[in-house]
């Protein structure tokens, strides 16, 4: 399998890569493991302790520049959080303001620069929240539980999480950080059921928090001090009793008074153009140069097979497209970053990328002509992935072509580049901005698709008679799997040419997929030896979801679907994922499910395989017989459901892995058929649950 290929190549990078020893770690943090502590507490809570509470609830003042003086001496807690923001002519009127000085460090003393950071003018809306209350326990304070999500929502819930917008109550769930050996290291993650909103600000409370012996845990002792309400000492303190008062004033509106309140912030989601805003420019600014015409593109190999070597593919054809660089080197290698102009928006660079690609022309093409489809490849996979079996009898048995290029940024060729980042991520930024650059390849890929000028006109995607082997009259299509599925939504959200897609094995928002993920265990390796206290790395994980929104689906769900990016239609997408999947975590497919409106396949699986209280909370059941709209459908093979808390599914008890399953089921393949070329959901499981067999695949 190519991603068990890819892997063994990080392992052998990070083996080479030179790491600084524990003893250099300017400040002590335990070093995280795999151990968890949980037991059984009531239905669907588990008893979590964030470990013992200490003698002290923390200094009123942090030591450190650029902190938030309410939470004791840990820099940027609780995040996100408009405190670390600075008012700006930005559609949100803020802009992230992050010190140098509060960013983590790593191993050898190096803060993270937060330049990039500060060109945000919000928090992701997919942002965790995270605070540190050391000697919580969650099943004792009764905070809701990824088993219950609908619990938030009760009125006397111990969290809550207010739109100061529209007052409405925001669904999320709770989870201690197991990964952390240290108990009084413990992270209190918080991560929204569904995505906020672009711009919107929110207010957070904490209160009537409980440790294991189900006694109060005390208020930390800089939130107390501008709680009472008395002058407090320093210019520092008197800005932020008056920010802490505007949240109060929220929170009341909303029916949340101060009793028992033992911590209270507010934070801002970047707007629409803070995220989208550079692809946006880029794509609108190339295709305007284009004026309705294909990019220009060389057709380099052409393989026609014959049936004993494909019985579904009759020709493959490979070449370059000319694309715009917007990064700042020359050819946009790895490790580039923007090209950003005075206003911060990306701006060419002079020469021009030539992005490969592959495409697979079905033998029922010479019948007649094949719908065309962009293909997203996998984790630091290459376009290369287009030959795979499952493509190959999608193109054959349902009449697609299907043509690939690089997710560059997350390819092959980026697999040292992104396992050195997590020695610095100062430079994660050379991660998503190539992904960035390669939206834009993928859209003048497409564009080239369906132009009377581009592929179309050429011979090889003709036949002898010189007739198109591609359907002009249908709309190009979209289908990706896992990282496919994870970058497929943004790119979905910013084509002008794509209105139907299949994101398959899929999620969003690194920040929560990477700890559930068995694939990141090589960079969890790196991370360990780099900034080792994981209380650190989830701060971490925090900001660079920040810059991963730019190109990934979590930055784009508000407009995936009925709320269009400008220049973009209105979109259908089919969620394809696999229950107990050990790559993506299907919990990430839900809340993507819930954030774009999609109704999800009933019955979903057997009685008993979820561990939910609610199984699929917030998602409407499909409507009997062919739906036109968005949806999640999950296929079962029978894999047990994956861990309730922030561990991969590793090990034995989890069985194997139906990550390839959905996409090799024929029946899945028709479903994807229907849905690319219509915009149609139809129940392909008679009824009852989507069973995709391991045997079945390809």
């Amino acid at each position: 399998m190519r991603l068990r290929m890819v892997m063994a190549s990080l392992v052998l990078v990070v083996a080479s890569m030179t790491v600084v020893p524990a003893w250099a770690v300017p400040e002590p943090g335990a070093i995280p493991g795999a151990g968890s502590e949980t037991a059984a507490a009531g239905p669907g809570l588990t008893s979590v302790s964030a470990g013992p509470a200490p003698g002290s609830a923390g200094s009123a003042v942090p030591a450190v520049a650029g902190c938030d003086p309410i939470a004791g001496t840990e820099c940027l807690l609780p995040f996100p959080n408009d405190w670390f923001t600075t008012n700006a002519r930005t559609p949100t009127g803020l802009r992230v303001n992050l010190s140098a000085e509060a960013m983590p460090r790593n191993t050898a003393g190096t803060p993270i620069n937060p330049a990039q950071w500060n060109t945000a003018d919000g928090f992701s809306p997919g942002s965790m929240l995270l605070a540190h209350v050391p000697g919580i326990d969650l099943a004792k304070t009764g905070a809701a539980p990824v088993t219950d999500v609908g619990w938030s929502l009760r009125r006397d819930a111990p969290i809550v999480i207010v739109d100061t917008r529209t007052g409405e109550r925001w669904p999320y769930w709770t989870e201690l950080d197991a990964g952390a050996t240290d108990p009084a290291r413990r992270m209190l993650i918080i991560r929204p059921a569904k995505n906020f909103l672009e711009g919107h600000r929110y207010a957070v409370a904490l209160r009537r928090l409980k440790n294991a012996a189900g006694e109060d845990l005390p208020v930390p002792e800089g939130f107390a001090a501008l709680l009472d309400g008395g002058p407090p000492a320093g210019d520092l303190l008197v800005r932020r009793q008056r920010e802490l008062r505007q949240t109060l004033g929220d929170l009341a509106r909303a029916g949340v008074n101060a009793e028992g309140l033992h911590l209270a912030w507010d934070f801002t989601v970047a707007s629409e153009q803070g995220i989208a805003g550079p692809v946006l420019a880029m794509r609108d600014q190339a295709l305007s140069a284009l004026r309705g015409r294909s990019p220009r593109f060389t057709v380099t190999t052409v393989t026609d097979l014959t049936p004993e070597q494909d019985p579904n593919v009759a020709r493959e054809v490979a070449g370059e497209i000319t694309v715009p660089n917007f990064l700042d080197r020359p050819g946009g290698p790895p490790g580039s970053n923007l090209n950003r102009g005075p206003g911060g928006l990306p701006r060419p660079l002079g020469d021009s990328l030539k992005a490969q690609y592959l495409c697979e022309i079905p033998r029922s093409a010479f019948e007649r002509p094949a719908q065309p489809s962009l293909y997203g490849h996998g984790l630091l996979g290459k376009a290369t992935e287009v030959r795979a079996r499952n493509v190959r009898a999608m193109a054959g048995e349902h009449g697609f072509m299907f043509c690939a290029t690089k997710w560059i940024g997350m390819a092959d060729e980026d697999v040292s580049n992104v396992a050195s980042v997590f020695g610095d991520f100062s430079r994660f930024g050379t991660v998503t901005d190539r992904l960035q650059q390669s939206l834009l390849n993928f859209v003048l890929l497409g564009r080239a698709m369906i132009t009377r000028d581009g592929f179309a006109g050429h011979k090889a995607f003709q036949d002898k008679r010189g007739r198109s082997l591609i359907d002009r009259r249908a709309e190009l299509a979209y289908d990706g799997n896992s990282q496919g599925g994870i970058a497929g939504g943004a790119l979905v959200a910013v084509s002008p040419d794509v209105r139907n897609a299949v994101l398959g094995v899929t999620g969003m928002n690194y920040s929560t997929l990477l700890n559930r993920s068995v694939d990141f265990e090589p960079f969890q390796q790196l991370m360990n030896d780099s900034y080792p206290d994981r209380q650190i790395q989830q701060i971490c994980f925090a900001l660079i979801q920040m810059l991963w929104d730019r190109a990934e689906t979590n930055g784009y769900a508000q407009h995936l679907t009925d709320d269009p990016l400008p220049g973009s239609p209105r979109h259908r997408v089919l969620l394809h994922v696999a229950f107990g999947d050990h790559q993506v975590s299907t919990v990430t497919a839900e809340v993507e499910a819930r954030t774009v409106g999609a109704r999800i396949h009933q019955p979903v699986v057997a009685g008993g395989r979820n561990p939910d209280v609610e199984p699929y909370w917030g998602l409407r059941a499909l409507p009997r017989g062919p739906y036109s709209g968005s949806a999640l459908v999950v296929w079962d093979s029978g894999t047990p459901a994956p861990p309730v808390v922030n561990l991969p599914p590793s090990g034995p008890q989890y069985g194997r892995d139906p990550h390839e399953d959905p996409r090799n089921n024929p029946a899945a393949r028709v479903q994807k058929a229907y849905f690319l070329r219509d915009g149609l959901v139809i129940d392909v499981c008679g009824d009852t649950f989507c069973l995709a067999a391991p045997a079945e695949r390809l």
